[in-house]
This record gives structure tokens, sequence and C-alpha cells, in this order.
């Protein structure tokens, strides 16, 4: 009986990677898209795009935040979230304010209308996740937690280390 060639190795080895991979690529893809239409379907009921209703549930459950902590926590440029603001503040839903902390920084606040929306909106795909989250036994959540982190962390470096586009 001969030995496998160094060659046919790598192949077998990179198809046992490929099998493993591609199921949890396809469950990523499937969780992000089922987590965008749920925000589409919602924001559509209320006038507003998927990225709105973000930044309403982000508010209210947290507070007030200037564009930078906005936009850390959205994982988008500040331009990005200027133009949703924008749109936003002229609708009536926020309002920029000057922080009372720090007079130099400018914290994005919900308005009245704003945070009567922001109650409406039920927050569908973080129900769902958290549900199918909290059917997994501890152990498993805390593993994922470290797997999401260390990818997390994995794609921060490629994508700081990336040239600009």
């Amino acid at each position: 009986m001969s030995a496998a060639s160094p060659e046919k190795n790598a192949r077998d080895a990179m198809l046992d990677v490929k099998q493993d991979v591609d199921p949890i690529l396809e469950t990523f893809v499937f969780l992000y898209t089922e987590s965008r239409r749920a925000t589409k379907d919602i924001a559509r009921e209320h006038g507003l795009t998927g990225p709105q209703v973000t930044v309403l549930k982000l508010l209210e459950g947290v507070g007030d935040l200037s564009l930078s902590e906005l936009s850390e926590r959205i994982q988008a440029r500040n331009s990005t979230i200027t133009g949703i603001v924008d749109r936003m503040q002229r609708d009536g839903l926020v309002v920029r304010r000057r922080s009372e902390r720090d007079r130099r920084v400018i914290e994005i606040v919900l308005t009245p209308r704003g945070q009567e929306l922001a109650r409406a909106i039920p927050v569908q795909p973080m129900q769902m996740f958290a549900s199918a989250l909290r059917s997994l036994p501890r152990e498993d959540r805390e593993a994922l937690r470290r797997m999401l982190r260390a990818m997390s962390d994995h794609v921060r470096t490629l994508t700081e280390d990336a040239p600009p586009t």
C-alpha cells in the first residue's frame, strides 16, 4: 500500500476545512439576512429606514450618544451616521445638543416624538436572536462568545490593516 502524495493530503485538508467553514458561513449569511429583513419590515411599517430604527432603538436603550459613539456602536463611518442623523433631525426624531459633561461634545438626543416611536417599535431581530441564544446551554453560550470575540478581533485587524478603498 502506498502513502498518499503530499498534494492529495493538502487537497483533503482543504476540503475538510471547506466542509467545516461553508456551513458556518451560510449560517452567518442566514442570520444577517433574516435580521435585515425583519428590521426592514419593521422600519417600513413606521416610515423609517433600517438604520434609523437601529439608531432609535440604540438611543432608547443607552441614552444620548455623541456622533462618534453612535458610529462606533453601529460599526459605521461618521459620515454615514451624519446623514442618518440629519434626516432623523429633519423629521423631528432627534436633536443635537451640547453635552453637559463636556461642552465640546455634541450629543444626539431623542425628541419626545422619537422616544414615542422608539417605544412603539419592537426589537424583533434582537428578540429572535436573544431567544435562540437563551435556548443554548450556558457552556455553549460562553464558547460562542469566545469564538465570536476572536473572529471579531481577527476581522478588525484585517480591516484596520487594509488600504482605504
